[in-house]
């Protein structure tokens, strides 16, 4: 793997480990190795296409990294008879990357960095946390759909806008 794509799996790591604006896509999962997982978090389209441009003359040996990894030794290999190609074969487009990677915990977003609308990847901390405004317009709108959903998704959502802070 390339330096330039690996940066980006570096990133992503410390989006998902330390992010305190992903509460609105996190699920609920039955797993053997987690109870909680993202869904569907909207990368802005530039952060998408970069991961994807850099990646490209890197190797990989399928589309989902989250299983099918042959663990046998003791760290992760390519599963038997799985074939090692450049990263555009098993993603073609950066949306089918940053979606597929890791079984929709992300999907490429339309909108562009600065909307609100979208998570960036990457920002100047020094500028502020562009993240919070997204994860705040998210939150609020799926509390709303809630309202006609019942009681218990409004509660959820709240419950998660006052543990991430973006109430009061």
């Amino acid at each position: 793997m390339t330096p330039a794509c690996k940066r980006h799996f570096i990133q992503d790591t410390c989006l998902y480990e330390c992010s305190p604006n992903l509460g609105p896509w996190i699920q609920e999962v039955n797993q053997s190795w987690r109870k909680e997982r993202i869904l569907d978090v909207p990368l802005c389209k530039e952060d998408c296409q970069q991961w994807w441009e850099d990646c490209r003359t890197s190797y990989t040996c399928k589309s989902n990294w989250h299983q099918g990894w042959d663990w046998t030794s003791g760290y992760n290999r390519c599963p038997a008879g799985a074939a090692c190609l450049p990263f555009h074969f098993y993603f073609p487009t950066p949306a089918a990357l940053c979606s597929e990677i890791w079984t929709h915990s992300y999907q490429a977003s339309n909108y562009s960095r600065g909307s609100g609308r979208c998570i960036q990847m990457w920002f100047d901390p020094a500028q502020g946390n562009p993240n919070e405004e997204v994860a705040r317009f998210y939150a609020m709108a799926m509390s709303a759909g809630a309202l006609s959903r019942g009681v218990e998704p409004l509660l959820l959502s709240l419950a998660l806008m006052l543990q991430l802070g973006l109430l009061g």
